[in-house]
């Protein structure tokens, strides 16, 4: 999900490509770090929202009024 926030801050939309990786800093926060990286980490945010279109009907009330916020593409 941070890496859609952070495409819709830059962007101003969530049309993303599907083979668009978005890259994060992972710091100490509460997201941890993926796989012990320490450093940027790249997401497939086009493949994952790909993904959240193909099983929508299985995402919580909440997850869908995040992704709504955004603008997103159903």
């Amino acid at each position: 999900m941070a890496a859609a926030q952070q495409f819709h801050t830059r962007e101003g939309h969530l049309r993303v490509p599907r083979k668009h990786a978005e890259h994060l800093e992972m710091g100490d926060g509460p997201t941890g770090h993926q796989n012990g990286a320490d450093g940027p980490v790249a997401v497939k945010l086009g493949t994952w929202l790909d993904n959240v279109r193909k099983r929508a009907d299985r995402l919580s009330a909440e997850r869908r009024a995040q992704l709504d916020a955004l603008g997103m593409r159903w």
